[in-house]
């Protein structure tokens, strides 16, 4: 553990960030399963939605969300 009192804050603040993005990521995981699984139009935005709102926390890449928007768009094009 840090001796200094600034070290320790920013422990402290890690924590909390870390656990912030881990809640954000498993949302995330869950909901782009779920669209993946039954892409529905509603399921779909809604995962969206999701990824671009990682992507503006900075938990995921921006190529990355565009990616993972694209390929659900395919799939949901292709169950229409």
């Amino acid at each position: 553990m840090a001796n200094i009192k600034s070290a320790k804050k920013r422990v402290e603040v890690i924590k909390k960030k870390t656990l912030r993005n881990k809640m954000i990521k498993s949302n995330l995981k869950t909901v782009v399963k779920k669209a993946e699984a039954e892409p529905t139009a509603e399921n779909v935005t809604f995962a969206i939605k999701r990824v671009d709102q990682a992507c503006a926390k900075g938990i995921m890449h921006k190529n990355k969300a565009a990616r993972k928007k694209s390929q659900l768009a395919k799939k949901l094009n292709a169950a229409k």
